[in-house]
Parts: C-alpha cells; structure tokens; sequence
C-alpha cells in the first residue's frame, strides 16, 4: 500500500488511566470570517495513584500562539510541540494551564471540531473532535465543569449557544456581542457543543415530574420554523416516557436542539445543545414523508435519553461505546414501541439487523460489541455496536424481566452517576440488584460474528412429551478453537391445531406454565423435554427474535404457512411467511422445483388471507407484503448468486401481482382516503399498504401504472407522491422518466426532498444503475462535500442496490471507488462509510470478487490515505492475501 507505515492501533488491553485530570476548563472563543481564537484555561490535578509524571494534550491542525502555567509564559523548551499532541514534563500536583490557539473553522471540509455550515458555526466533537478546537485531554475518562464564552459579530451571529444554563450576555465595541454559558455537570471533552448563527428558535416547555419548569428550544434557519413541531412535540414525549419507564428526571433549565445541513452523524447529544441532521428535525406532511415522521420521533428521542445514559454516565474509554449507544438504541426502542405499534417496530428493528449486521458481522471487519482494538474510532460507530448492542440488552431484558432489568437500571444510574463506566461495571449492577449471574453471557461483548441456533424437535405421542433440541455453532468466519458457548435466551411456544399456545412443563417441574417461556442455552447442546403433550403441537421458536441468530431450522413449508396465519407472536408470524418466501426463492435457485411449487403456493395463499382481513393491523400486512431483501437472501447462500437471486425475487413479485390482483386492488382501494395531513399511526399504516399494493399493481396492470403516474402528479403528501414515484422508478415503468422530472421540478428548491429523488434512482435495480449514479452526480442538487447528498445517492447505492453495485462489469465497483478517493481527502468519515459495501468480496463468485479487490488495491495505492479508509481497506485485502487457494 502506499502509506509507508501503518496506523498504530489502540488496543483495550492498554488501557491506563489518565495522569492528570482536569477539575474545570474555562473556554474563550472569538470567532472571525478568516479564523477563530480560542483560549482554553484548564486547572488541572494529577490523578492519585498514577505513576506518570508527564501531561500530553491532544491536538490536531492547531496554531498554537501562546502557553502559561500558572500566569507564566512559557518558552518554547518548557513544552514539546508534536504533530498531534502537546506534552508537558512533570508540571507540578495542581496548577493552571492557559493555552491560546487559532484555528480555521471555515476551512473545516472534515465537519468534526469547529466548523462552517450554512454560514453558521457548529460543532462535531465526538469522538476526537476536540482537539480540533484546542490542545486538550480529549479522551471521555477525563470529566470537567466547563464554561464558555462566545464572541461573534451580532448581525451574522445574533445566536450565540453552548452547554449549560445561559448566564450572561451583551453587546461590544465593533458591532460584536457575547454570551456565556456554564455547565454544572461534569463531562468529557467529546460532549462540548457551541453554535453561532443567524438562527429562528421555535420554543415549548416541559413541567418535570418535580414541577419543574424546562424551557424547549429548537434553532433552525428561519425558512424552516414552520417545521419544527413534531420535533418539539418529540422531546416532550421522551422526557416524560424516560420518567415514567426509568425515573430520570431532566436536570437542566434549557434543553436545546439545532439542526444543521452539513453533519456527518444523524445527531450528536451535548449536554443541554444537542445539535441535529437537518432531516431528524424538519416536517410536515406536504415535504416529510410518515416514515420520516417517524425517524424523527426515534432520533429526538435517543438523543435525549443520551442525557443520562452517555452523559450523566459516559463511557471509560471508546472501547465502552456500546455502554452509551446499545443501551440508548434499546430504550429508544422501546419508547418508539410504547408510542406505536410494538410488533411493527420489533419487524422493523430485525429486518434492519438481518440485512445490514448481519452483514457486517461476515465481513472483514467483524467485530465484538465491545472491539478489542481500533485504528480510527470513527470507524466503529457501526451497526455491531448500535443495533446488536441494543439486542444484547434486550436478551438481558428477556432474562430478568421487565422489573428486574429496572432494577438493575436503578443501581447503575445510583452507582455510577457522573462518573465515566464500562460495560462491567453495567453487568455487575444487573446481577447485584437480582442476583442473576451473567458471567457466561460476557461473552457477547466480546465475541464477533452472528452464531447459529440448530432446532430440531420429536415430538413422542406415546410419552406425551415433545423432546426440543437446541444446539449453538460459532459463525462461519470464526475459528471454532477460538469460540466459547454463549449464553442465549430462545423464547418458545408450544401451538395446537388452532394456534392456541399450550401450557408448557419442562420434565421434572411440578406445574405448567402458561403460554411462551424462554429457555437458557448455556451448553453447546441441549435438549428440552415438554411434558403432558397430548397431540402434535406446532413449535414456534426464537419469538420476538430473542437473541440476534442465524436460525438453523428445516421447518417443513405447511408448519409455515401454519405459523404465518396463526401464530401468536406478531413478529415471528410475519417471520413465518418471510422463511416461507425465502424456502420457495432459495429453491428456485437450487433447481428443487417441488419444494418451491409448494412453498411459493403455500405463500401465495397465506398473502391472500392477510390482505382479505381487514381487521390486521395495515402496517404489518404491508410487512408481509414486503418480500425477503435480496441482501438477506445473499446471507442465506455460500456463494452469492447476485443476478439469480434478483431474477427469481422479480419473478415472484410478478406472479404473486398476478395471482393476487384483486386482493391488491381491493386493498388499495380501502386505504386510498387518509387525510393528507393525518400523520397518526392509523393513517401512515394505511398510506403505507397502499403503497405496498402499488408497488405489485404496477407491475401487471395499466391502471396501476397510471395510478402511481397520477399520484406522482396529484398526491397530496409525499408519502403519496414518493410511494408511487418508487413504483415506477424500481419497476422501469415507461412513465419513470416523466414522473422522475415532475417530482424534481415540485421540489428542486428542498434539499431533503430531492435526497429521496436522489436515493430512488440510486436503489433502482436496473440495468446501467451505475450509469445513472455518475450522471446524477453531476446533478445541480448534488454536492459531495454534503454528506446527506453523497449517502443519498452513492450510499444508497452500495448497500441498498445489490443488482447495481455487483453488476458483472465493475461499474458498481469503480463508481463507489472513485468517490471513495475523492472524499477521502477532505471528508475521511464519510468517505469510511461509502466503501464498506467493497470490503464484503468474500463469498460473491471469482469474477466479482477480482473486480471488487481490485478496486480496493486502487483505493490502498492512493499517498496519504485516511486512518479511516485505510483501516477498512487494509483488513479486507489482508483477508485476501490469508484466503488459501480453492
């Protein structure tokens, strides 16, 4: 490669405390057109304990302009300047530091520390942010009182915001003004937030469970204030759910949120400022689609939660970051469960974790929850951390019950308020407030890859006993040597000919037990002996996806269309139907032409009594309507058969438009007539079957095709109007290309809106996608340097086209690579993510697997390539030199 020498990985194993710690940090900012000054005074104390007698700040593409210790300047030889770091020999037990720097916020292209957006200042400072800003202790262990000073010019800044309460504010000489903020609570250097703009606040109130009052305040340029209070109506929605499911009261007297258009996350929680994607603030119905509404809910949520479980308690070190970001996606989880349908939202949260962890957890960049070592942080804020971290707390959950994990939850935020945590520390307050012993299930967080779950049940009509065998396999791309038994939860029930749950008692137990109960595998074989079973039953396993699993169960096709109308558990009912699906596509593929006649007929059959039954809930019939990814088909097989798997998945959507047209229409036509401006569940379930119909109707009839042009056109909300544009796009309907320029000339003037435009034509699975995809970039509403723009269209791309991306030329391939080496220069973040899709070569055929090393050999031959890209690079093409010959 042509980096000379390799980023040196962080390892957990290394891990020390700090030397020194910082009590408080007094910050000055100045902000100017052509540069920033910033003046950090820090009273500092060395850690007791600790052996080191040296303070190394961190610090990166700074101009320092001064230092002093205790009021003294120092000279140049009392301080070691480095590239990315200012270090100190044995400063002293306690003393002051005042360090001055300057700095380039308006040449900030990489939107992490201090940067321009909208001609607007903002901040990005997790994880390593800060030392953008200033030479710091920038690591989460180091917890400071910080107060901020901002000074800007009042007619291009007239808002001035950062951490904290507001405590004074003015104007000066020269047109300039100033305001000061101080935070009372404790916090590392990654939650620091600051904003200086012209900025609309949009303002609400919350009353805590104490009668206090909290004043809202949601900033966002002023064209868009109008947008703003489903957002609001969000946060207050959270703050009073966390009190009631969890006890956590706000602890502020201003929560604010600003939303900006340039920002490489979704949302970032600060303390007090947190500071948002534009797309997870701004709605109404006529330019936010219902799953936008819905995005957003979730996402103000989590962040706000984040106040207790990321602030209030932050993490030791970045190898924790599943402590803060697993847990807070399972409490938003289950606040967006609360609020809405809890069997949509479970379908909704696997369906993304099959498609996408799953993944992740192949490739070779697998990781644990809690990763053992890292080049660039950055690069592992992923899907493993966030979504199979979130399930690794909900198996806990599923263990203990309800009570119990608030128990557990009680003692951790009594335990360990203000302090930064590790993942232990959480484990030991779930087993000292029950005193269930978890020691077995560690080994989540620190084993990669997906296991599988072996099934397999005889059922003894002469003992009356159904004898359940569970069996647990390490992954795939996992030594078996190096793999230890997990600990896993498997939800049962037991169904009889009418899908009634049967009372379950294990052999030995004195009583049954109503309904499902959740077996234990600690072993890496077990069988369960049901006693007093009379007849047959129908055995539904893995309910409510208990644990995150491959499941290994050859579950005979009339069991399945057995469970999919009648099992008793919403998501393993529509689960039901997706393995039906995926028996008769997968056997399509194999050649077994019985068993996907029977399969697919079975399927055919249990669609057709769903849409029939109109007292289902509409969102989870458009679930079962939604047939197996073909991301997810592809996990199923050894070597991916990218163009079989689309060829038969389009042919069964065909004949499943075909057979079951009039139930369609039928459907269609029932859930034709929301109010336009109805955002409520009922209605977003309604509009979103319908558009699930359109999406079949357009494949075999006229009038469907003319329905959706119609829509395009005449739709009164863009849940409307996207839903149909989609249809026509992604079946290559003759009328796309015109209903594509109706949808651009409505709403060329909305950024966020044409992001879908964008995406829409970039997950179309046709041919020449990759065509398409350079042409759009060339677009006068796309611009790389957003990252909204390029994950809209070039991200879209490489995880959500697998028939465009994979296409046997290496198009797909050479469009991602090209941009990847653009970005790389100025956005390293963005740029990460964008070539992930490359590094899952493995298990495609020869020809795609030498196109797509190829242009990862490309990518590495680049001078000066980010730890970012090449950390994701390099171990994908080490996994190419380690793959023996076949």
């Amino acid at each position: 490669m042509a980096r000379h020498v390799a980023p040196s990985p962080t390892h957990l194993a290394d891990y020390t405390p700090p030397v020194y710690l910082v009590e408080r940090v007094e910050l000055r900012f100045r902000l100017f057109e052509d540069a920033t000054r910033v003046v950090s005074r820090m009273a500092l104390r060395r850690n007791p304990g600790q052996t080191g007698r040296n303070l190394v700040l961190d610090g990166r593409s700074l101009e320092l302009v001064r230092i002093l210790k205790d009021g003294r300047k120092l000279a140049a030889a009392d301080y070691e300047l480095g590239e990315e770091s200012l270090s100190l020999i044995d400063p002293g037990e306690v003393f002051e530091l005042e360090i001055e720097t300057l700095i380039h916020p308006e040449k900030n292209t990489s939107l992490e520390g201090l940067y321009k957006s909208g001609g607007n200042f903002c901040t990005q400072c997790e994880a390593e942010g800060f030392r953008k800003i200033t030479f710091y202790p920038d690591r989460p262990d180091v917890l400071a009182r910080f107060s901020t000073y901002v000074e800007a010019d009042r007619g291009r800044y007239p808002v001035l915001l950062s951490n904290g309460n507001p405590v004074e504010s003015g104007d000066l000489e020269n047109g300039r003004h100033f305001a000061l903020w101080e935070d009372p609570f404790p916090k590392p250097s990654y939650l620091f937030a600051l904003v200086a703009g012209r900025l609309a606040r949009v303002e609400g109130e919350f009353t805590t469970c104490t009668g206090r009052k909290v004043a809202l305040h949601v900033y966002v340029e002023e064209h868009n204030a109008d947008k703003c209070e489903h957002a609001l109506r969000s946060l207050q929605e959270a703050m009073r759910w966390d009190e009631e499911r969890f006890g956590r009261e706000y602890d502020l007297d201003i929560y604010m949120i600003v939303a900006v258009d340039d920002f490489n996350m979704g949302a970032m929680e600060n303390k007090g400022l947190n500071i948002f994607n534009s797309k997870f603030v701004l709605a109404k119905p006529e330019s936010a689609t219902d799953h936008d509404f819905y995005d957003i809910q979730s996402v103000v949520a989590h962040e706000y939660f984040h106040n207790w479980t990321g602030n209030r308690i932050t993490c030791r070190d970045w190898f924790q970051l599943t402590l803060k970001e697993g847990l807070t996606v399972y409490r938003d989880q289950e606040f967006s469960s609360d609020l809405n349908s809890r069997a949509l939202k479970r379908i909704e949260d696997v369906r993304f974790l099959r498609n996408r962890q799953f993944a992740e957890d192949a490739g070779p960049m697998s990781h644990p929850i809690q990763p053992h070592s890292y080049m660039e942080i950055n690069n592992f804020y992923t899907a493993t951390v966030y979504n199979k971290g979130a399930e690794v707390i909900r198996m806990i959950e599923t263990m203990l019950g309800r009570r119990g994990f608030r128990r557990g939850m009680d003692l951790y935020f009594a335990s360990h308020d203000g302090e930064a945590a590790t993942t232990g520390d959480f484990l030991r307050a779930m087993e000292d407030a029950t005193g269930f012993q978890l020691a077995q299930f560690r080994r989540w967080y620190s084993q990669a890859g997906t296991p599988r779950l072996g099934v397999s049940c005889r059922f003894a009509e002469d003992e009356q006993c159904l004898h359940l065998t569970l069996r647990q396999r390490p992954p795939a791309n996992v030594e078996t040597d190096s793999w230890e038994e997990l600990h896993i939860p498997v939800r049962v029930a037991l169904l009889d000919e009418s899908g009634a749950e049967l009372p379950l008692r294990l052999e030995g137990e004195q009583e049954a037990v109503s309904g499902s109960r959740v077996l234990e595998l600690k072993e890496e074989q077990r069988t369960f002996r049901f006693a007093g079973i009379a007849r047959q039953p129908v055995l539904s396993v893995l309910r409510n996806f208990s644990a995150p699993v491959l499941l290994d169960f050859e579950q005979a096709p009339a069991e399945l269309a057995f469970l999919m109308a009648h099992d008793t558990d919403p998501f393993n009912r529509w689960d039901a139907g997706q393995r039906l699906a995926a028996c008769a596509l997968l056997a399509r593929l194999e050649g077994d032409a019985a068993l996907a006649e029977e399969s697919e007929c079975l399927y055919m059959e249990g669609l057709r009594k769903t849409l029939v039954d109109d007292r289902l809930d509409a969102a989870l019939v458009a679930q079962a309507l939604s047939l197996p990814m073909e991301s997810e088909l592809a996990g199923k097989m050894p070597v991916v058969d990218v163009d079989g798997i689309h060829r038969v998945r389009g042919e069964l959507m065909l004949r499943i438009a075909e057979t079951l047209q009039e139930a369609l229409q039928q459907a269609a036509e029932r859930h034709s007539g929301w109010e336009a401006g109805d955002n409520g569940a009922l209605a977003a379930a309604g509009r979103g079957l319908f558009n699930s119909c359109l999406s079949f109707l357009v494949l075999n009839t006229d009038s469907g095709r003319a329905l959706a042009f119609s829509r395009v056109e005449k739709g009164r909300n863009l849940t409307e109007q996207l839903g149909a544009l989609r249809a026509l796009v992604h079946s290559d309907c003759e009328t796309a290309a015109r209903a594509l320029e109706i949808f651009e000339q409505r709403w060329l003037v909305n950024p966020l809106v044409m992001d879908k435009w964008l995406s829409v034509q970039a997950t179309a699975p046709v041919e020449g996608a990759a065509n398409r995809v350079v042409a759009l970039m060339e677009h006068p509403c796309f611009d790389l340097r957003n990252p909204n723009r390029a994950r809209s269209l070039l991200g879209s791309f490489g995880e959500a086209n697998p028939y465009g991306f994979h296409a046997r030329d290496g198009s797909g391939y050479r469009v991602i690579s090209n941009t990847v080496i653009d970005l790389d220069g100025f956005n390293p973040s963005t740029a990460a993510r964008l070539v992930a899709p490359l590094t899952r070569w493995q298990r495609y055929d020869e020809g795609r697997q030498a196109l797509m090393q190829a242009e990862l050999e490309r990518i590495a031959e680049r001078d000066e390539l980010s730890k970012n890209v090449y950390e994701l690079v390099s171990n994908s093409l080490e996994g190419s030199a380690q793959r023996s010959p076949e």
